[in-house]
């Protein structure tokens, strides 16, 4: 029987949710860097990325898509 209300969601929950899409961000923005710093030339090394190559990698990175999870049997968003 399904409940008359809304559903309702914590404000832990959206703070965890909203750490995790930072941190998934923060990756993708490493990711981009490292991969532009290879493209660029050898003379640079690729592990080495300072934060303000990885905060300019933010700005032109493509736009981050929520990835659903599978929980049980059910897609959870």
């Amino acid at each position: 029987m399904a409940s008359g209300g809304k559903k309702r969601t914590t404000m832990a929950k959206i703070n965890r949710e909203s750490k995790l899409r930072e941190r998934r961000a923060d990756k993708e923005a490493r990711k981009y860097a490292r991969k532009h710093a290879q493209q660029s030339g050898p003379d640079q090394p690729t592990d080495a990325v300072n934060e303000a190559s990885a905060e300019d990698a933010t700005e032109s990175a493509p736009e981050q898509v929520p990835v659903a999870t599978m929980v049980g049997d059910r897609p959870q968003a």
